[in-house]
């Protein structure tokens, strides 16, 4: 089992110092035995003999402090005394082989390798079939880790009529040599990180041989443990190809065979259970077999036959004495669980008429035991001691049959334990859309009533004996949960389905919620802390993708009540873990009501229902014992029984950050510093990331604390921990953009309840004066000073506006210093940071100020980091936008002011910028829509501004055509409409004219993305002159454009375009009634021509648009229904006012088409108004 035993052995790993008298011993023997030559005789044989035993019963310590390269050279020179023709002398060296090199922990160099390769090989072709499992052990030890260098003898191993495809052929009638042989593959499969790998061919070989095994059922010559061995070293050999292979399963039978032997394996030897596969698993949403589990319960000894294996064998199959320890701990304290969890498992999954317990959400067990069954599962548990291991060695057991079958279930676990490993490592090797096509195969589902629960991963963490089987089987749930909002997010089960069939947005919320329940049940059920760590990651992970809008109500009730008592567990990994959970639960779709309920509760509501599952909790109100005079606004903690704080989460978490722990909570915090008075540092950072959570999604609760919070976070960025600093930025920044989003214009908080500004200056004045700055000044943590930027970018505009100069004075010098960091990370949060100041009212009238800004954006846009350039370029949108606010002020100061040259160099860097990849030109085309409309005449008059303004058209029309990102093409379809609102450019008469209409015509008719088909029916709407529009023809070509989109615009193969069809009808009916306000008398017969081939669609659809104000409240249509019927009236009086010679029909068709409109229009709103309307024309 050299995988096994050597499994900790890393190349080039200094072995310890061994004491002197253990290494002379090796180096005694190993200089005896080089001593010897090939000789023939039975003396010499004899000599061999004994040097080979002593060397092999030699007292080793770990590693034995034995180079590497004397025990490579040892066991050669050991092979070249060994002819083939000796057997047992080549048994005996590959033993010697098999024990140095596993004991010893060594991994041969390629020199020597390809000598000991050569002889193995010869050895199992020449040697007795007696032989042959000693020799395979030593081959098995000598390709560990070694599979790279192997290559020249793999058509001997793995080729067609290779040894070891011979040796693990079903027809092999030796079992332990089968087993042998796997085990050799399994080790040649095994990756080493940094060397090449097995050839796909190979690959593919070991793969069908590990598959097979694991289809075929157990012979009848072999023996339990045996087919338990046979069946990890093939599970092993599948889960090095996935990882270090990175093999791929594309073909659908080979990934569904494969997930069909892994969930059989996963059941092997479970208790009570005898499940029956196909051969292969089919993707599908609903259950493709009735995975049944018996009625009856099997006796609790194996239903196997018990194996008899001899001494010899045991002693070839012994695990390491660390895996062993490994065993027997796993043992020990899985047998806390047998009592409960498997039979309260059984009780829930097969009888289901569980009564509720106090707890919401969690089964209890019958005041009869659930049945007889039932009972005797429990009372077997507990009175058989064959599940109980009284010493690790195994002539040490009270009885020779109880010892048998707990070591026989503790292989069968290592099975179960193979199995999910490999399923893991499958899950990681397959893209999650194809993994969901098996959900309901692992997945449970609630049954349906009086039928069986299905057999799902969550049977092996409810039943299985082995707390380290529990957690694998979660930590394989979880991966299965990671990633699966999108694929979750279609579950919804808010009202009731009385249907004949079952839609699968039901089924995945029964699964939702059949997850709950389990995951509940195992919460109350599980007594080992790993295993109930994992258990709650778990349920964080399922509350982080749950839908829980589209759900039933009181799911995160139950999670919540039920969590609340462990966060007082005496483990701080089941601490950290529940307000890892906590935190997932106030960060999933926030804000939710029931959340917001919960967070009100009382403080002490829960705490305290302590229950036989948790006995080990410690006071509920350890966390309530604030020292007074803590914080600037003491809010009081030892309230009165009865009253109620606005959240006891945030002073339980504030309480955990800064309060001194308490010895009843910290008895196995192993991870906590020495002499440190706080809670361990997990348990502190997670206390700081709920606060964040909280401060994000339920900022009318947190800002009740705000400069309490302040006060923790000065103290957090005053602490060593360059982390604890780190979330306490993080912190401050949650807290500083919850208070941003209470200001905004759209924000619906009412003025009362908002923080005053007066508040928000005095948090702000604390954290500038407090730890903030040193953060922003400490180079060694670049990570810290960039969070520190970033929580600097959240002030709030006008608390930064009442802030004292000196503070304000210090925020700008701090920032654009920063801005000249050589670390990539800081100067991205810099540029960001200078991006929002930027935009500050009392900012950004500063010609200075932005000057400075502006130089150092264009410096940050020259980085060679994409992020810097993306952060820098979203900056210089952000302050070329404040250049068109200035622009709109009635002062024309600033216009004067600002630096013609600066402008230049801004629109040279715009253009370079727009050639860059798509997070930066997405912005750059914004900044150079804004400059080109910001530009004055003083500007364009200049010959060095020629070139430059038609680079910029130019950098844009080719941004709009470009097949790029549809954000970039929407940004540049916006800065073009921004160009045309300059009056000052010669639009309609430059050359360029024509180019960018036909770029903005050819969008808003064939663009797949209808948001940028909008934003270029916009942009063509915004001149406001005839003469901007260019010649008759160019008239003619923007309005067909405009008619055909019309026509086309429910042409859409996506499903997501449709909800924006009636926005984009909406944008172009208005820019076509924009351009019949303008028409001359020359574009009537072109206009007069399109209506006569499409006047009913357009008057169709511009009724609708006239009406749509009226029905409902259309996104898409910013106008009133006053506006735009006066749109219309408009566009009908420019038509009768244009001069025509008499005769003329254009003009009385574009005039009629127009009064029909409006006089169906008015109709449907009334006689009077449309009689009053038409009276007035």
């Amino acid at each position: 089992m050299a995988a096994v035993q050597v499994a900790g052995c890393l190349p080039g790993r200094p072995p310890p110092d061994p004491p002197p008298e253990q290494n002379n011993g090796f180096r005694r023997l190993s200089a005896r035995l080089c001593a010897l030559r090939p000789d023939g005789s039975s003396s010499a044989r004899t000599e061999i003999h004994l040097l080979f035993d002593q060397l092999i019963s030699e007292n080793y310590s770990e590693g034995g402090g034995v180079a590497p390269e004397d025990v490579s050279t040892l066991l050669v020179h050991a092979c070249r005394l060994v002819p083939l023709n000796q057997n047992h002398l080549v048994s005996k060296v590959s033993q010697l082989i098999h024990h140095l090199l596993n004991r010893l922990q060594v991994i041969v160099d390629e020199q020597n390798l390809d000598f000991l390769l050569a002889y193995t090989i010869s050895a199992i072709q020449r040697c007795s079939s007696w032989t042959h499992m000693e020799i395979l052990q030593a081959l098995a030890a000598l390709v560990y880790g070694n599979g790279s260098k192997c290559q020249k003898y793999l058509p001997d191993l793995l080729g067609k009529s290779g040894l070891l495809m011979k040796l693990s052929d079903l027809a092999q009638s030796d079992p332990e040599v089968r087993r042998a042989a796997i085990h050799c593959m399994a080790n040649l499969c095994l990756s080493v990180p940094g060397q090449p790998y097995l050839e796909e061919p190979y690959q593919n070989i070991c793969f069908q041989a590990f598959l097979t095994m694991l289809q075929s059922p157990k012979s009848s010559d072999m023996d339990d443990i045996t087919f338990c061995m046979l069946l990890q070293n093939a599970l092993k050999g599948i889960q090095s190809l996935l990882n270090g292979g990175k093999m791929k399963l594309t073909q659908t039978d080979e990934l569904g065979a494969l997930l069909a032997v892994l969930k059989k394996s996963m059941f092997h030897g479970l208790p009570g259970l005898n499940l029956e596969m196909p051969m292969v698993l089919y993707p599908t949403p609903l259950p493709q077999y009735d995975g049944r589990p018996p009625i009856q319960p099997q006796p609790s000894e194996s239903s196997a036959s018990r194996p008899t294996v001899n001494k010899k064998k045991k002693s070839k199959v012994k695990s390491k004495k660390t895996q062993q320890g490994e065993e027997d701990e796993e043992e020990s304290s899985g047998e806390r669980e047998v009592a409960l969890a498997p039979g309260l498992g059984r009780v829930q999954l097969q009888e289901g008429t569980a009564h509720r317990s106090s707890s919401p959400g969690v089964r209890s067990l019958p005041a009869d035991g659930s049945g007889a069954a039932g009972k005797d599962r429990i009372s077997s548990a507990f009175s058989s001691s064959g599940w109980k291991r009284v010493s690790s060695s195994e002539s040490d057991y009270s009885d020779a049959e109880g010892g048998m079958q707990s070591k026989m279930r503790s292989y069968q676990a290592k099975v179960r334990q193979g199995a999910l490993a490999c399923f893991l490592s499958t899950i990681k090797s397959i893209e999650k859309k194809v993994l969901y096509g098996y959900w309901s195969a692992f997945v449970p589902d609630t049954p349906e009533l009086g039928s069986p629960q299905s057999v799902s991963l969550m049977t092996l963490t409810l039943k299985d004996p082995s707390p380290k089987t529990r957690a694998c089987a979660l930590q394989v749930l979880s991966a299965i949960l990671e990633g699966s909002k999108q694929f979750l997010s279609v579950a919804e089960d808010t009202s009731d389905h009385r249907r004949a069939f079952t839609p699968f947005s039901v089924m995945i919320a029964s699964s939702i919620r059949e997850l709950h329940r389990c995951l509940l049940l195992a919460l109350v059920a599980e007594s080992s802390s790993q295993t109930l760590t994992q258990i709650i990651k778990c349920l964080a992970n399922l509350v982080s993708n749950s839908p829980y809008n589209r759900l039933k109500l009181s799911l995160l009730t139950k999670v919540w009540n039920q969590i609340k008592p462990f966060i007082c567990h005496k483990d701080v990994n089941v601490r950290v873990s529940s307000l890892t959970l906590l935190g997932a639960i106030v960060s999933t779709h926030a804000p939710l009501p029931e959340v917001q309920l919960l967070l009100q509760q009382p403080c002490s509501s829960g705490l305290s229902n302590s229950n036989s599952a948790t006995p080990h909790l410690s006071p509920a109100d350890w966390w309530k014992k604030a020292p007074s005079g803590l914080f600037l606004e003491e809010t009081p903690v030892s309230s009165p029984k009865g009253s109620s704080e606005p959240c006891w989460l945030i002073r339980l978490c504030i309480s955990t950050v800064v309060l001194p722990r308490e010895d009843s909570c910290s008895g196995s915090d192993a991870g906590s510093a020495a002499g440190s008075t706080y809670e361990p540092s997990p348990m502190r950072l997670e206390a700081l990331q709920v606060l964040a959570h909280l401060a994000r999604g339920y900022f009318s609760m947190a800002q009740v604390y705000l400069m309490e919070l302040g006060d923790l976070i000065c103290k957090c960025m005053g602490e060593a921990d360059p982390s604890i600093q780190l979330h306490g930025a993080k912190l401050l920044e949650e807290l500083g953009t919850g208070l941003i989003q209470q200001y905004k214009s759209d924000s619906t908080i009412a003025p009362d309840q908002r923080v005053p500004v007066t508040l928000v200056v005095a948090f702000w004045t604390l954290m500038l004066n407090g730890p903030l700055p040193r953060a922003l000044q400490n180079s060694e943590h670049p990570s810290l000073q960039a969070s520190a930027c970033d929580a600097l970018s959240s002030i709030l505009p006008e608390a930064f506006s009442n802030l004292p100069n000196d503070r304000q004075i210090l925020c700008i010098t701090m920032l654009l210093g920063l801005n000249d960091s050589k670390n990539r990370l800081v100067k991205a949060s810099t540029s960001r940071a200078l991006g929002v100041y930027v935009l500050f009212p009392c900012l950004r009238q500063d010609v200075i100020f932005v000057a400075d800004t502006a130089n150092a954006i264009l410096m940050s846009l020259q980085d060679k980091s994409l992020n810097v350039r993306a952060k820098a370029a979203w900056s210089l949108g952000n302050l070329t936008d404040t250049l068109i606010v200035n622009m709109e002020t009635p002062d024309p100061s600033f216009q004067e002011e600002f630096s013609g040259l600066l402008l230049l160099k801004m629109l040279q860097a715009a253009i370079e910028a727009s050639k860059d990849k798509d997070k930066v030109k997405s912005n750059a085309v914004r900044a150079l829509g804004n400059l080109l409309h910001f530009l004055q005449p003083s500007h364009i008059e200049k010959p060095r501004f020629a070139k430059i303004i038609e680079e910029s058209i130019q950098a844009l029309i080719s941004t709009v055509l470009i097949e790029a990102a549809m954000k970039v093409r929407w940004n540049a379809c916006y800065a073009m409409g921004n160009v045309f609102k300059n009056p000052a450019l010669p639009l309609g008469t430059a050359p360029w004219t024509s180019q960018a209409y036909n770029a903005l015509t050819s969008v808003v008719t064939s663009c797949k993305n209808f948001k940028v088909r909008i934003r270029s029916a916009t942009a063509l709407a915004v001149p406001g002159k005839r003469e901007h529009y260019g010649s008759v023809g160019q008239y003619a070509q923007i309005w067909n454009a405009l008619v055909t989109a019309l026509q086309k615009s429910e042409d859409t193969t996506d499903f997501l375009e449709f909800k924006y069809c009636t926005s984009l009808r909406t944008q172009i009916c208005q820019a076509l009634i924009h351009l019949l306000c303008l028409a001359s008398t020359s574009d009537l017969p072109c206009i007069k021509e399109t209506l006569d081939q499409n006047g009913d669609m357009v008057q169709s659809y511009i009724l609708q648009f006239l009406k749509s104000g009226v029905e409902r409240d259309n996104a898409g249509a910013p106008r009133s229904p006053q506006e735009r019927d006066q749109m219309v009236k408009t566009a009908l009086e420019h038509i009768s006012s244009v001069q025509t010679l008499a005769g003329n029909t254009a003009k009385r068709a574009v005039m009629g088409f127009l009064e029909d409109i409006l006089t169906i229009y008015l109709d449907s709103s009334g006689s009077q108004v449309a009689l009053t309307g038409l009276t007035n024309w």
